[in-house]
């Protein structure tokens, strides 16, 4: 009997210890569901949800979307893709190009001082490029030649870049004043057209139609008239340029346009003009006598 009373007793006073304990805030209940958790991994992701929300939401994305990823250390996540066309450029002039990997082979044409042909390849000592629709080779001594690039990065269009390669195909063919052209301004075969003769409007005829299936006019007086109006700041790669020349400085019109080139870019013209058809940079001279550019892209 006083056991039992002693037990009652001892329970009495446990329960008015815990009141005044909870009471005074020593003792906090347990909350329902919660739980404490040290990383996203662990436990309940839900938690502070919305927090998260309007975080990932700052940034741009949809309520509730997963957070992105983080990139890696070395990644430059801000750094553009770089992507270049190619050229040999000559150092020297009178620089042969070969027909094989070799000075042994025979010579196929020249370059002069700052002219390029597009690279295709290293091979030894030997860059491989094109000249007259042909492979081609041309010194990689470091006394002669030099890799150089346009960057593509801010304009990438791929007709452009089968325009060009038409154009690349015909570096080397000879000049010919009025020379024969493809078709006659719409799209009509002229059948004595000579693939390996070329003037400045009839090479500009033929990359055209074949690169981008455009119909260029017969002459450099009617293309001048084609495509839209590029202002000189805003000239890209792959539009035509048009110049006035010696002889018809002072015409008025249409009839001062003597010349057309197609611009690739960094100050840079294929086009063919008194010798052969070139990849050249246009000289002090040559802008003095600049008219006007057109595109069609």
């Amino acid at each position: 009997m006083k056991t039992l009373k002693t037990r009652i007793m001892f329970i009495l006073m446990s329960f008015t210890m815990f009141s005044v304990c909870t009471i005074a805030g020593l003792i906090q209940p347990a909350r329902e569901a919660e739980v404490i958790v040290t990383h996203p991994s662990y436990g309940n992701q839900d938690d502070n949800k919305e927090d998260q929300d309007e975080e990932v939401g700052s940034e741009g994305e949809g309520a509730g979307d997963p957070p992105r990823p983080e990139p890696d250390e070395d990644t430059d996540v801000s750094a553009p893709v770089e992507v270049n066309a190619q050229y040999v450029r000559s150092k020297v002039g009178g620089l042969q190009i070969r027909s094989g990997p070799g000075s042994s082979y025979s010579s196929m044409g020249y370059l002069d001082k700052d002219d390029m042909v597009t690279l295709l390849e290293r091979e030894g000592d030997w860059y491989k490029t094109l000249y007259k629709n042909k492979t081609a080779y041309i010194s990689a001594s470091n006394s002669y030649t030099e890799i150089y690039s346009i960057s593509l990065s801010e304009y990438k269009n791929e007709v452009v870049e089968k325009i060009i390669e038409e154009g690349l195909r015909l570096l080397g063919f000879p000049y010919i004043y009025g020379a024969t052209r493809l078709h006659d301004g719409s799209g009509k075969l002229i059948s004595s057209f000579d693939k390996t003769k070329y003037d400045c409007s009839s090479l500009m005829q033929y990359i055209y139609y074949y690169g981008a299936n455009i119909n260029l006019n017969m002459t450099t007086r009617t293309q001048v008239t084609q495509g839209k109006h590029v202002a000189r700041s805003d000239i890209k790669r792959g539009d035509l340029m048009f110049f006035t020349n010696s002889t018809r400085y002072n015409k008025t019109g249409v009839e001062r346009i003597g010349h057309v080139a197609l611009y690739l870019g960094n100050n840079y013209i294929l086009h063919t003009a008194s010798d052969y058809a070139v990849i050249e940079q246009i000289s002090a001279t040559r802008w003095k006598y600049y008219i006007e550019s057109r595109t069609f892209f």
